[in-house]
């Protein structure tokens, strides 16, 4: 009986010594599958170390990396990052003292980079924007900072992009959000702008004054010319009229003449009889001389 109860107790001891085996086996299986598989989220990006060296990075999905070996060192957000508005002073070429408020986005493309090149990202870009606005403001007159703020952004955003290439990082945008002043200068160019107005009015004044004389002077000529042009045609018609009248004489004689003499008198006559308020009319002596010439004229002609 002994015996019997000895050996089963080993068989038993057999069994749970097998179990733990394949217990452990099996928790050390899912040990490694969840130390091996890494699932990277579509925003992230991963940076695998190897014995405190950089091994890979891994994207987004399903990645597998060597258990025990291998560990995810750092989880970088790849989203675009806006930086707190940032105020800083600057000094333009014409000696104007302004603060400006700046703000950048941008958004990490290269974690390797990032993460073994520079400790403090997000201060040492606004660090490097600040450098740059006082630099670029300070070849720029106060004027030309106002007007051309665009091309300020996309210069600072160049430089900007330019200073931080080495961190793998990308600079999205570059805002200027506003341009201050302090209030003498203020004052000062509230002044200038009410100087300016007040000069641009007078300028209006007289351009205003000075086209009125213009159109009177060009209307007096218009008026002159057209008088003259009248008079030219007038002219040439009685020019033209004595040419008639030469030519009938030369042609016809002094019969002609009389005739046009005739005819002339017939018509006074006519328009002093034609007046009104006229009770009496003016006949000259040689009056029913003039119209028996006239008539015999005329029948002579028909």
């Amino acid at each position: 009986m002994n015996k019997e109860k000895i050996g089963s107790n080993m068989i038993v001891e057999e069994l749970a010594g097998g179990s733990l085996v394949l217990l452990l086996i099996a928790a050390f299986i899912i040990l490694c599958v969840y130390l091996g598989v890494r699932i990277v989220p579509q925003s992230e990006k991963h940076v695998v170390e190897r014995f405190g060296r950089l091994r890979t990075v891994l994207g987004p999905g399903i990645n597998f990396i060597v258990p025990f070996f291998d560990r995810v060192a750092h989880q970088i957000s790849i989203l675009e990052r806006q930086l707190p508005t940032a105020k800083q002073d600057a000094i333009t070429s014409d000696n104007v003292l302004v603060q400006v408020d700046t703000s950048v986005f941008y958004r990490i493309i290269e974690p390797e980079k990032t993460v073994y090149r520079i400790r403090d990202v997000d201060a040492a870009i606004a660090t490097t924007v600040a450098g740059i606005v006082r630099a670029e403001i300070g070849k720029m007159e106060l004027d030309e900072v106002q007007s051309n703020r665009s091309q300020l952004i996309t210069t600072i955003k160049a430089s900007v992009e330019d200073a931080v290439d080495n961190w793998g990082i990308e600079v999205t945008r570059a805002e200027i959000l506003d341009v201050n002043l302090d209030q003498q200068t203020r004052d000062a160019m509230l002044q200038q702008l009410n100087a300016e107005r007040a000069r641009r009015a007078q300028v209006t004044e007289a351009e205003g004054k000075k086209r009125a004389v213009e159109l009177s002077a060009d209307a007096e000529l218009y008026a002159a010319e057209q008088e003259a042009k009248a008079r030219r045609i007038s002219a040439e018609a009685e020019a033209y009229a004595t040419e008639v009248v030469a030519k009938a004489i030369a042609d016809h004689g002094i019969e002609a003449a009389q005739y046009q003499v005739a005819l002339k008198q017939v018509e006074a006559l006519t328009a002093v009889g034609q007046g009104q308020g006229k009770q009496t009319i003016v006949v000259p002596a040689n009056a029913l001389e003039a119209f028996g010439n006239a008539f015999n004229m005329l029948k002579g002609r028909g």
